[in-house]
């Protein structure tokens, strides 16, 4: 019994009958479905990568949109930031004007104070220096002078010319 070469032809024949029919169905019926499926694993494959480099230049193509809002947001925070301080420069100077101008008010009326209480001061004072001054020079002179400083009115002329040289 050699398996190569059997005493009996009819196993031979039966063998190899046998394999044309396991090539036959392998070939035209394994072989069709192993190749389409195949062939659909490949479809699927070239479309998940078709979809993946889809999805990568929608990704890019995303990104790029993302950095320009971005930069676009930047420059107008930037201009938002500038223009803040161009109105805080604004009112800053706003407020220093208005300032300056309450002060100057301020002073002016205080001077008008000043004058109108130096001027009544002056009013209230004016009798009783003269009345001072006629005692004091009736002291020196030894004499009561009160009468005809009153008649001259040497002592309002005196008055007025110390007011006059004061102010001027």
């Amino acid at each position: 019994m050699n398996p190569l070469f059997p005493d009996q032809y009819y196993e031979f024949v039966v063998g190899f009958a046998v394999f044309l029919v396991t090539l036959f169905v392998v070939g035209n019926v394994l072989v069709p479905r192993l190749q389409k499926t195949l062939a659909e694993r490949a479809d699927a494959i070239d479309g998940a990568i078709a979809r993946a480099a889809r999805a990568q230049a929608e990704v890019r193509d995303l990104e790029r949109r993302y950095h320009e809002q971005l930069e676009k947001a930047r420059r107008e925070a930037a201009l938002l930031r500038e223009e803040a301080r161009e109105q805080g420069a604004q009112i800053k100077a706003e407020l220093r004007a208005q300032a300056q101008a309450e002060a100057r008010r301020l002073i002016e009326t205080a001077h008008a104070q000043i004058e109108a209480d130096r001027q009544a001061a002056f009013a209230r004072l004016r009798p009783e220096i003269g009345r001072l001054s006629t005692d004091l020079a009736s002291r020196m002179i030894g004499e009561s002078l009160t009468e005809d400083v009153r008649n001259s009115g040497i002592v309002e002329r005196f008055l007025d010319e110390l007011e006059n040289r004061t102010v001027a």
